[in-house]
């Protein structure tokens, strides 16, 4: 049994979805992991991970509506706003979606569907750093 762990950082332009796919296909490639379990997992409390569709970038736009219009910023009734109107709604959007994802290794790649990539959703409006952790562990 083989455990790998690794950290990468994301810049982020500010909100959006920033494909982390291929990160994390060469991080399973170099652990010589073949079959097994990735978790994905990042170091924020203001940006996320999914699993979303990665062929047509309007979905991602859908996507990215959807959540402009499910916790608006302009919410009078938020009170956490230290770092700014869009403190308290990037907390929220991340508690709607996930801060981990796991995905299964077999013949040494990421067992994703066709239309699968696996995504970084930051949530502020300001460019950020983000750090990304991978734990791969299999054989």
């Amino acid at each position: 049994m083989t455990v790998f762990t690794e950290r990468f950082l994301v810049s982020t332009r500010g909100k959006g979805t920033y494909e982390i796919t291929d990160e994390i296909g060469a991080l399973v490639r170099r652990s010589g992991i073949s079959t097994g379990l990735a978790t994905v997992f990042v170091q924020h409390t203001s940006a996320s991970l999914v699993i979303y569709e990665n062929a047509d970038p309007t979905a991602r736009a859908d996507l990215h509506r959807f959540f402009e219009d499910l916790v608006p910023e302009d919410n009078p009734d938020l009170i956490h706003t230290l770092e700014g109107p869009d403190d308290s709604t990037s907390h929220l959007r991340m508690v709607l979606t996930r801060t981990s994802e796991s995905i299964p290794i077999a013949n040494a790649k990421l067992q994703l569907g066709t239309w699968q990539g696996i995504f970084l959703f930051e949530h502020r409006r300001l460019p950020h750093q983000r750090t990304v952790v991978v734990n791969l562990i299999g054989s």
